[in-house]
């Protein structure tokens, strides 16, 4: 099958797996390769026909996995409503399908995702979910599954989608080392400034813009309920994105004068 065609869905099942399954998927397949929040992996199986000199068996093929968690942002669920709560939201965290089993096949999982969230946790009223520009996306995944766009970044007083500095770097300690995400930074040395990681690097490093992330809610909760909700949303209803190419921030170095002793093993 080519991606030019469309999977047979009669051949596909989503249900749950081991989570040390779909993290060994995520790490070894995902452009991320990090693991991450999770608390329900479902597999992605696609059956087919095994041809014998006797019979005709079926074989069921593990062809891919969706991650729920918690939603890793510490406002994530704040930002979406004052009257919904940590325990009734969920953030797909993780989608990784292999290639060549038809241009819907991630559609369709992600619907059958919902279908079974619905049936195995009927708390969850909303699910939120991102799409990273850095990496070309856009969003068009959620798009064909209806989900509601929001915008990019944080709740702030406007939500076009252009990129915005928001004072987000990833960094490397050397020319060719590896990139630090923005997170990490702030743990390893108390503050994203500049001047601090100027001061508690002490040396010369190099550092990179990281654009805000596409944002994306889904109602799992019944009509009525929807509608409660969405009059309560505190981020508005934009039109879905247009696809973008993928991102490519300009990379700096940051001089520090008189720079402090500094050791090759810091940065491996």
């Amino acid at each position: 099958m080519t991606e030019t065609e469309f999977v047979d869905t009669s051949k596909v099942s989503v249900r749950e797996i081991s989570k040390s399954i779909a993290r060994d998927i995520i790490e070894k397949n995902h452009y991320s390769h990090k693991w991450t929040s999770c608390k329900y992996a479902l597999g992605i199986f696609h059956t087919e026909s095994t041809p014998n000199t006797f019979f005709e068996g079926v074989n069921e093929k593990l062809i891919g996995c969706i991650v729920y968690g918690s939603p890793v942002g510490r406002e994530a669920v704040s930002s979406i409503s004052d009257d919904i709560k940590t325990s009734e939201v969920l953030e797909l965290t993780r989608l990784w399908i292999a290639d060549n089993y038809g241009k819907n096949i991630e559609s369709y999982s992600i619907s059958q995702s919902f279908r079974w969230l619905k049936a195995n946790d009927a708390n969850i009223k909303v699910l939120i979910s991102y799409a990273d520009p850095e990496y070309g996306h856009s969003g068009g995944i959620y798009r064909a599954t209806n989900w509601t766009y929001q915008g990019r970044g944080k709740l702030s007083s406007d939500h076009t989608v252009d990129y915005k500095d928001k004072g987000n770097y990833s960094i490397r300690l050397t020319e060719n080392g590896k990139w630090i995400h923005s997170r990490t930074v702030g743990v390893m040395y108390g503050s994203r400034a500049l001047a601090n990681l100027k001061k508690e690097i002490g040396h010369s490093f190099w550092k990179k813009l990281e654009p805000t992330k596409h944002r994306y809610i889904y109602f799992l909760c019944n009509k009525k309920e929807k509608k409660r909700l969405l009059a309560t949303m505190k981020m508005p209803i934009l039109p879905y994105p247009k696809s973008i190419g993928e991102f490519k921030p300009t990379i700096e170095k940051v001089v520090v004068k008189n720079p402090k002793e500094f050791f090759n093993g810091q940065t491996n």
